[in-house]
């Protein structure tokens, strides 16, 4: 019943979890994405190339869809561990506060100072190309904006006044966080991870389009709309479309699937009639 209601209450979440299931299906794939055919390179969409083919005569469709499988991969990843880190700095930082939130918050202001794009190349710099090296990358380039998002959660949970009857009942703080904090900050952590994975799919488009993502011939949506996508971006200008409207479809669908999360655990949002307005 719930995610009937969920689906009728949200119908934008809804429609994003549709959106990412169909991006992410390989079986919908007509054709091998990384297979070169010269004779039908450059080919309009047509019936039998959907959303037209490339300089190389491989199919745009495919691509579209495989390249779905390396974003996901790549977000999930990252997601992973810009949360991680992200949940134990916001954690220590909210909860101890003092020197550990001093020492803590300054580091995240240094990471904050510069351009994320500009940390993304630095470390891609520093590692080189590969998928494990993008991800790292994505993930540590994610970390700081999410801690301060959770040492907020942190800090307004803290002043209640059942973590002070925690206290005085002679529960450890490892308790306390495990028992009291961290299930109250699960609806924040949840937006976190959604929203992150659109935000991680935009930074891999970027790294790719610039030519530190994934590496060829492996498709990536950021590689496709560079290069040969920006060449004949005149003459087959669905080389370059298609790719970037799947990227607006994935970010799109994970901030209202992301948005519609936050209404179901949000124990403000749930249960009582306003929060199902």
């Amino acid at each position: 019943m719930s995610l009937f209601w969920a689906m009728r209450g949200k119908p934008l979440g809804a429609l994003g979890g549709l959106l990412i299931i169909v991006l992410l299906a390989p079986v919908l794939a007509p054709y091998d994405p990384i297979k070169m055919k010269s004779a039908d390179r450059l080919q309009a969409p047509s019936l039998s190339h959907p959303l037209g083919t490339d300089d190389f005569g491989r199919d745009i469709l495919s691509r579209v869809i495989y390249g779905a499988r390396i974003s996901m991969l790549l977000g999930l990843g990252a997601v992973a561990i810009s949360t991680l880190l992200a949940t134990i700095i916001g954690l220590l930082s909210g909860y101890y506060g003092g020197r550990i939130d001093i020492v803590l918050q300054r580091c995240i202001d240094t990471l904050m100072a510069f351009p994320g794009l500009v940390v993304l190349l630095t470390i891609m710099a520093m590692l080189g190309q590969g998928l494990g090296n993008v991800i790292l990358a994505l993930g540590i380039g994610g970390t700081a904006g999410n801690a301060r998002i959770i040492r907020s959660a942190v800090l307004a949970i803290r002043e209640n006044q059942y973590i002070e009857v925690a206290r005085a009942t002679g529960c450890q703080d490892w308790q306390i966080i495990a028992r009291h904090i961290l299930p109250n900050i699960a609806a924040p952590i949840m937006v976190v991870v959604t929203l992150g994975l659109g935000v991680a799919i935009l930074a891999e488009s970027a790294l790719s389009f610039l030519g530190f993502g994934v590496p060829p011939p492996t498709p990536s949506w950021g590689a496709m709309l560079s290069g040969s996508g920006r060449t004949y971006m005149i003459q087959a200008p669905w080389m370059a479309v298609f790719p970037g409207i799947a990227i607006s479809l994935a970010v799109f669908g994970f901030n209202m699937l992301g948005d519609a999360l936050r209404d179901l655990l949000d124990p403000k949002l749930r249960g009582g009639p306003q929060g199902r307005a």
